[in-house]
C-alpha cells in the first residue's frame, strides 16, 4: 500500500511523536527528537519518515546508509574522517553505511529520510 505523510514541512512539532533525547549528547544542551514514520519496519520495509531535532551537539548512532532531504533549520555534521558539512533547508545528502561523526544543530532541523539496509 502507498503511504503518505501530508504536509511534511508544515506540520507543527506537536503533530510529531516525542522520540526523547539523543542517545549520545556532547555538552550540557541535550537535543530532543520528534518524528513520525511512514512505514512498518517490522514488516521488512525500510525506515522512512520525518525527523526533527532541537539544538545541541551529539554523536551520530545510525550505522545503516541514509538519504535525507532537509526541510528546515541549520546544522553541521563533522564526519570521523574530518569532512565538515554545513547543512541548511533545501539541502539533500547521502550517508554511506557506517558514516559516524558529530551532529551540531544550530537551529531546529526537520528532514525527511530513508534508512537503507
Amino acid at each position: 500500500m502507498i503511504k503518505i505523510i501530508q504536509n511534511a514541512a508544515g506540520k507543527s512539532s506537536d503533530q510529531l511523536e516525542d522520540w526523547g533525547a539523543v542517545g549520545k549528547p556532547i555538552g550540557d544542551v541535550v537535543s530532543k527528537l520528534r518524528g513520525v514514520t511512514a512505514t512498518d519496519t517490522k514488516g521488512g520495509e525500510p525506515d522512512v519518515g520525518i525527523w526533527e531535532c532541537t539544538p545541541g551537539k551529539w554523536h551520530r548512532q545510525i550505522t545503516k546508509a541514509e538519504f535525507a532531504h532537509f526541510l528546515s533549520g541549520r546544522c553541521t555534521f563533522t564526519a570521523e574522517s574530518g569532512q565538515h558539512i554545513e547543512i541548511k533547508a533545501g539541502d539533500s545528502l547521502y550517508f554511506p553505511a557506517n558514516s559516524m561523526g558529530v551532529w551540531e544543530i544550530q537551529e531546529t532541523v526537520r528532514k525527511v529520510y530513508i534508512i537503507i539496509d
